[in-house]
C-alpha cells in the first residue's frame, strides 16, 4: 500500500523536487533488505504511465524547477558493476572507464531499453567464438533474424531462452547451454553487428557459487541481458531523444574502480552518432560516436553490493 509524494529529491551531485511512490505496507520480497527501489527506465505510455510518477531522471532533466541544479545535466546515464561494487554515471560517461570507443545502437523500443540479437554462443574461451556452439538456432533461417533483448541493470543473470519460442527455434537454447556448461566457458552475445564476449568470471558467481544464467519465463519471447553483462562493458542508455532511446556499449577497463564517494567531472564526449543509426534486416547496426566534441558533465555515484548479487 502506499500513495503519490513529491520532496526534494538529491541523487549524488543533483537535486530537484521530483514525485515518487510512498510506500508504508508491502509484502514482495523484493523489498527485503533495501529501503526502495531507484529505477531509471523510461516512461509508461498511455493511461498506465500518467498515474505513475515520471522516472526520476526525467524529472531532473525537465529543467522547469527553479530550485534545482540540474539545468547542465543530460538525460543520459552509464552504469557498470563489479563482484561486490556498482557505479552509476549520470549526464554521460567517464572515458577512462572504457577500453575501447563506446559504440551506439538505437532502442528497438521507445518505452523499454531493447536491442536485436542475432547470435548467441557458448564455448571455451580459449577456442574463441568461431568454434563455439550457437544457442539461437532459428528453425528458417533467411540472414535477417534476432531476437529481442532487454538491457536490464536490475536483472541479475543473462536470461535465455528456456523453450523453442513457439518453433521460432529448433532448440531449447538454456537446455543446451546446460548440457555444454564448462568452467572458463564464455558466451559471445552478437547485437548491432557486434560481437561481446561474457567471460566465465561475469556469468559464473564464485562469492556465491551461482550459475547467474536462466532460462526465460514462460510466454517471453526474447532475451534478458542483466548484470552479468555489467561486469564486463560499460553501458550508456542516452534518452535525450523521447522517441528513439540510444544504447552505448564498450569494454570495461578492468582497472578502473568505481567510486567510493559522488564526485562531479566535465568530460568531452563524443556524442552518439543519431544520423548514422540505422535499421538493417531487422537488427540494429552499432556505429562509434561522431567525431564531434561536446561538453558534457558527468556525475559518479557509488553503489554498494549489500546482498552480493546485484
Amino acid at each position: 500500500k502506499g500513495f503519490d509524494a513529491q520532496d526534494l529529491v538529491t541523487l549524488g551531485d543533483f537535486h530537484g523536487m521530483a514525485p515518487f511512490g510512498l510506500i508504508f505496507e508491502c509484502n514482495s520480497p523484493d523489498f527485503n533488505g533495501v529501503d526502495g527501489i531507484l529505477g531509471f527506465g523510461l516512461p509508461k505510455p498511455g493511461t498506465e504511465g500518467r498515474q505513475l510518477p515520471r522516472p526520476i531522471l526525467w524529472v531532473l532533466t525537465d529543467h522547469d524547477d527553479p530550485d534545482s541544479n540540474t539545468q547542465r545535466l543530460k538525460r543520459k546515464f552509464s552504469f557498470f558493476s563489479t563482484d561486490d561494487a556498482a557505479e552509476l554515471q549520470l549526464g554521460g560517461y567517464d572515458p577512462d572507464s572504457c577500453e575501447d570507443s563506446m559504440h551506439y545502437t538505437p532502442s528497438l523500443s521507445a518505452t523499454d531499453f531493447i536491442v536485436g540479437v542475432t547470435s548467441v554462443k557458448f564455448g571455451p574461451h580459449d577456442y574463441g567464438i568461431d568454434n563455439a556452439q550457437e544457442l539461437l538456432q532459428f528453425t528458417n533461417p533467411t540472414g535477417g533474424e534476432y531476437l529481442p533483448a532487454i538491457m536490464d541493470s536490475g536483472t541479475s543473470c543473462l536470461v535465455i531462452p528456456g523453450n523453442k519460442l513457439d518453433g521460432r527455434l529448433r532448440n531449447n537454447p538454456f537446455d543446451d547451454f546446460s548440457s555444454l556448461w564448462a568452467r572458463d566457458a564464455s558466451f559471445w552475445v552478437t547485437m548491432g553487428g557486434r560481437n561481446f564476449e561474457i567471460p566465465f568470471s561475469s556469468w559464473y558467481l564464485a562469492r556465491t557459487n551461482q550459475t547467474c544464467v536462466q532460462p526465460s519465463p514462460e510466454g517471453m519471447q526474447g532475451l534478458l541481458i542483466g548484470d552479468v553483462f555489467f561486469r564486463s562493458y560499460m553501458v550508456e542508455f542516452d534518452m535525450e531523444d523521447e522517441l528513439r532511446p540510444i544504447i552505448g556499449i564498450a569494454k570495461l577497463n578492468s582497472d578502473f574502480n568505481p567510486v567510493d564517494s559522488s564526485i562531479l567531472h566535465d568530460y568531452n564526449l563524443r556524442p552518439a552518432p543519431v544520423r548514422r543509426l540505422q535499421l538493417l534486416r531487422g537488427e540494429e547496426t552499432m556505429f562509434s560516436a561522431a567525431h564531434t566534441h561536446k561538453l558534457n558533465e558527468v556525475d559518479q555515484i557509488p553503489i554498494f553490493n549489500k546482498k552480493g548479487t546485484q
